[in-house]
């Protein structure tokens, strides 16, 4: 295989976070970009550098100790073979009790580590100078659009009604199955969603260039925290039992996304440079204990505990991270335009970012039947603070080893997609037009009104 493991597989902690280096260096840079981000991260920052430097001076103090106790050692053997046992028996009293002392300090070191290093697990990711100041999604900047919004000459449905009508999901039997916030799709729903996914994987995989995985959809804690999904959302995961064992209940976790399990297959390696850029594209459900919101979000497709999504994964070199940044979003992109969905481009202010995120832009859809823009993809650069979390390097051309920017997007989530394309192509005689690209997938060009066929 053409990597190396990093270590011996157990991740140290100093690589699980923002650069300590850097924090060392520019503590005032990092408070204000911190508080760009109007979270109160930045508060944190005295008292992360105040264990970090208890820990570097009970280190300090360990090393002069070990070398007093290395000195003493040899003096000891000079004084016995001297035989001069009164002085040798005084001076092995000394390197006992500097033993304790360092012993004592040993524990200091782990103490402030952990200490420093629990911090420093919550401190979110410091916002690119290129994203605009703002505190909420009302102040995100609008980078463009593309299309025009459908007008009707008859009153259109909402997807709610159309999914009844047409029988793509039966609401109320999947709230019986699992309850509120899960769906059950049902003969051309079900089609529809199936056709999407596969859609998606073909677009990404044969004409962007992307390599199709299929991750496990249980993932480890380590796996979580690697991206940046924990501790701060832990709250808002599934965590799964083994059978009764009641101990194991957190080791693993229903995935909230597959950027978790995928952008952690190179975790703990290095990876050479001629490897770069990695690309990844995956399809999985997403599970999100969140609550959703009341009304239609709740009961139709808006807001749901689970969720079907297509994956798009970089690990590019620093260098390259903002180009292909701007090129998965393109990727995300062809998508609409294909299905002939109206939509704009934002970029996400310093306090809508994502945790984990440096730079974000949201691609949202524009659903007639809610009316109103829905996000169906966030592509996200989070630059070397994943890399750092899950300790993944790659090795340059000169030798050095260095972090990879690792970049996510959704290319794209359903099922905001589907509720936009069956309110976008719903017809005057009550069927759903499909668009061109899904009909090989389909074997029709529209969702009829008799379902005795679906």
């Amino acid at each position: 295989m053409n990597f190396r493991i990093a270590g011996d597989g157990l991740l140290p902690m100093l690589a699980r976070m923002l650069d300590i280096r850097l924090m060392r260096e520019k503590p005032e840079w990092v408070r204000e970009r911190l508080a760009s981000r109007h979270g109160g991260d930045e508060l944190k920052v005295a008292e992360v550098l105040e264990w970090d430097e208890k820990r570097r001076a009970a280190l300090a103090e360990v090393e002069l100790l070990k070398a007093r106790r290395n000195a003493a050692s040899k003096e000891i053997g000079a004084l016995m073979g001297r035989k001069e046992f009164a002085e040798a028996e005084s001076r092995k009293a000394e390197v006992r009790t500097i033993g304790e002392r360092i012993t004592e300090l040993d524990r200091a070191v782990a103490e402030a580590e952990t200490k420093r290093d629990e911090l420093m697990l919550t401190l979110p990711n410091l916002p690119h100078a290129s994203v605009a100041l703002g505190k909420t999604a009302e102040e995100n900047p609008e980078i463009r659009r593309w299309g025009t919004p459908r007008g009707f000459d008859f009153k259109p449905l909402n997807h709610v009604e159309l999914c009844e009508r047409l029988k793509l999901v039966d609401f109320a039997r999947g709230t019986k199955l699992s309850g509120s916030g899960f769906l059950l799709y049902t003969g051309w729903g079900a089609r529809l969603e199936r056709a999407l996914i596969n859609f998606l994987l073909d677009l990404h995989q044969r004409e962007h260039g992307y390599r199709e995985v299929a991750p496990p959809y249980i993932v480890g804690e380590h796996c979580m925290v690697g991206v940046g999904q924990f501790p701060k959302f832990r709250d808002q995961a599934y965590a799964v039992q083994e059978g009764l064992d009641t101990s194991s209940l957190g080791r693993l976790y229903l995935l909230p996304t597959a950027e978790a399990p995928v952008a952690n297959i190179h975790r703990e390696e290095i990876l050479p440079e001629q490897q770069l850029p990695v690309k990844y594209v995956a399809y999985s459900p997403c599970f999100r204990a969140e609550a959703g919101a009341a009304g239609l979000g709740t009961r139709g497709m808006i807001r749901v505990h689970q969720f079907d999504k297509v994956e798009l994964i970089k690990l590019v070199t620093p260098e390259n991270g903002y180009a292909e940044l701007e090129a998965m979003v393109g990727n995300a992109e062809t998508v609409l335009q294909r299905l002939g969905l109206h939509y704009r481009v934002i970029n996400l202010c310093t306090g809508d970012m994502g945790f984990a995120s440096a730079k974000t832009y949201d691609i949202e859809v524009w659903a007639p039947g809610q009316d109103q823009f829905l996000e169906v993809s966030s592509c996200s650069n989070c630059e070397d603070f994943q890399a750092r979390r899950m300790n993944l390097r790659y090795r340059t051309e000169g030798g050095e080893n260095r972090m990879p920017h690792i970049l996510n997007g959704s290319g794209t989530a359903l099922a905001r997609l589907f509720v936009a394309l069956v309110e976008t192509h719903q017809q005057a005689d009550g069927s759903v037009l499909i668009p061109e690209p899904l009909r090989p997938y389909l074997g029709t060009d529209r969702i009829p009104l008799d379902q005795t066929t679906a």
